[in-house]
C-alpha cells in the first residue's frame, strides 16, 4: 500500500520529464532569421526575395528614388550635384523636415494633423512679435513659441482621444483657427522682420567652416550607431532571441560611414556644416530612440497597429494621443521658427501656401505608413530629400511652379500606391 504513492509520483515525473525533451526524430523549432544568418550570402538574397515578394519595402522605395532624381538632374544640369546646390538642399529642407518628423507621430497613429502649416505660422509670429517689437529675450520668446506649439498640439489631441471629435475634423478646424490667431498677433503691419543678429536667424544660417566640424560630426554619428548595434546585439543574444551578427554590423556601420563621410566632403567643398542640418540630424537620433527604444515608442506603434489590442494590453490609448499631437505641434513650432530664420521674418503667408502638402507628402513619400502602425522619423529627412530635390532641380531648369506641383503630386501618389500594394502583399503574406 506505501508504495502505490511512490511509484505514482515517480511516473509522473518522468512522463513530464519526456514531455519536455524532443521526442525522437522532431526537428527542434528555429527562428527563420538565425538560419538566414548562417547561410551566409546566400540566406541574406532568399531572406531579401520574401520581404520583396511580402511587401517589407522599408525604405528601399524612396533610396531608389532619390537616386534616380539625383542621377536625372544630374545628367540634365551638372549645377545639381554641385557641392554648392546640395549644400543649400540640406539647409533648405531642415524647417519642412522638422514639421514632418511630428506628422510621422501622427501618421503612426493612423491620424493625420492638417494643422501643422498654421501651427508653425502662429508659433513664428508669436516669437517676432514678442522678441522684436516687445523686446522679450530672445532665449524667452524662443521658449515661449515652441511651448505654444505644445500647448496647441495638446489642444488637438484632448478633443481627439478625450472628446472623440474625428483628428480630420478637429485638425481641419484648427488650421483655420490658428492662421486667424496669427493674423491677430501680427496686427495690422501684417509683416515682422527678424534682425540678422537675431538667434532664429543665426540657427539657420549658421555654419562651422572648418572642416573638422563635418568630419567629426560623422565620426560622432557613426561610432555612437556601431556603439548602439553592438549593445543591442548583446543584449538580444543575452535573451536568446535573434541578434545581428558582428560581421553583419561592421558592414552596416561601413555603409553608414560610407555615406555620412561623403555627405560631410560634399558639404566641405561649399562652406562647411550648417548648424540647422546639425540640429536636424540630433533630434532624429533623439526621436528615433524615443519611438524604437522606448515603452512609449512601443505604445504608439501598438496604438496605431491595433488599437483594440492595445487597450486590451493596458495602454492608455488617450495619453499617447494626446501626447503623439503635442508632440506634432512642438516640431511644427520649431519647424516654423526655423522657416522664419530662413527668410528673417513672419508674416501672413507664414505656414501657408504649398507648406503643409509639403510636410505631409515628405512623411508619406518616406515611407511612413499612412494606415499607421509603420514607418520612421527618418522618413521626414528622406521625404524631405525627395521633395527638396525635386523642387532644387526644377528650379535649375527653370519649370514652372505649376509643373513642379503637379511631378510632386504624381510622386506623393505613387508612395501611396506603393504603401497600399505593400500593404496587401503583407495581409497575403499574414504579416499585417
Amino acid at each position: 500500500m506505501n508504495g502505490r504513492p511512490d511509484r505514482g509520483r515517480d511516473r509522473r515525473r518522468s512522463d513530464d520529464s519526456a514531455a519536455q525533451e524532443p521526442a525522437k526524430g522532431a526537428v527542434p523549432a528555429v527562428d527563420a532569421r538565425l538560419l538566414v544568418r548562417e547561410e551566409g550570402v546566400k540566406g541574406y538574397v532568399d531572406e531579401f526575395r520574401r520581404k520583396l515578394r511580402s511587401g517589407e519595402l522599408g525604405s528601399l522605395p524612396v533610396v531608389l528614388a532619390l537616386v534616380v532624381i539625383w542621377t536625372v538632374f544630374g545628367s540634365l544640369d551638372s549645377a545639381f550635384l554641385s557641392a554648392q546646390n546640395l549644400s543649400d538642399l540640406s539647409q533648405q529642407i531642415v524647417g519642412t523636415g522638422m514639421i514632418a518628423v511630428g506628422i510621422v507621430f501622427v501618421l503612426l497613429l493612423g491620424e493625420i494633423d492638417l494643422s501643422v502649416g498654421s501651427v508653425s505660422g502662429l508659433c513664428a509670429a508669436i516669437f517676432a512679435v514678442l522678441n522684436v517689437l516687445n523686446g522679450m529675450n530672445e532665449w524667452l520668446a524662443l521658449l515661449v513659441a515652441i511651448g505654444g506649439g505644445a500647448v496647441v498640439g495638446l489642444i488637438h489631441g484632448f478633443f481627439f482621444a478625450v472628446v472623440g471629435v474625428p483628428a480630420f475634423v478637429v485638425t481641419l478646424a484648427g488650421n483655420l483657427a490658428w492662421n486667424g490667431l496669427m493674423l491677430q498677433v501680427l496686427g495690422t503691419s501684417g509683416t515682422v522682420n527678424i534682425p540678422a543678429e537675431s538667434i532664429v536667424s543665426r540657427l539657420y544660417s549658421t555654419i562651422y567652416h572648418s572642416p573638422a566640424a563635418a568630419y567629426v560630426t560623422a565620426a560622432v554619428g557613426v561610432g555612437l550607431f556601431l556603439a548602439a548595434s553592438l549593445l543591442d546585439a548583446r543584449r538580444r543574444r543575452a535573451a536568446r532571441v535573434p541578434y545581428r551578427p558582428v560581421a553583419e554590423i561592421v558592414l552596416r556601420t561601413a555603409v553608414i560611414a560610407a555615406i555620412a563621410f561623403a555627405a560631410a566632403y560634399v558639404l566641405n567643398r561649399y562652406q562647411g556644416l550648417p548648424l540647422a542640418l546639425l540640429i536636424f540630424l540630433v533630434l532624429l537620433v533623439v526621436l528615433d530612440f524615443v519611438l524604437r527604444r522606448t515603452t512609449y515608442g512601443r505604445r504608439i506603434f501598438a496604438v496605431g497597429g491595433n488599437i483594440e489590442g492595445a487597450r486590451r494590453a493596458g495602454v492608455s490609448v488617450p495619453f499617447v494621443r494626446i501626447t503623439v499631437f503635442s508632440i506634432a505641434g512642438t516640431m511644427a513650432a520649431i519647424g516654423g521658427v526655423f522657416l522664419a530664420g530662413q527668410i528673417q521674418s513672419a508674416s501672413q503667408t507664414s505656414g501657408g501656401g504649398n507648406l503643409l502638402m509639403n510636410v505631409i507628402a515628405a512623411a508619406v513619400i518616406g515611407g511612413t505608413s499612412l494606415f499607421g502602425g509603420r514607418g520612421s522619423v527618418w522618413s521626414a529627412l528622406l521625404g524631405a530629400l525627395v521633395i527638396g530635390s525635386i523642387q532644387s532641380g526644377m528650379n535649375i531648369m527653370g519649370v514652372s511652379n505649376a509643373v513642379q506641383f503637379m511631378i510632386t503630386g504624381s510622386v506623393l501618389l505613387a508612395a501611396v500606391v506603393v504603401d497600399s500594394l505593400s500593404r496587401r502583399s503583407q495581409k497575403a503574406a499574414g504579416r499585417a
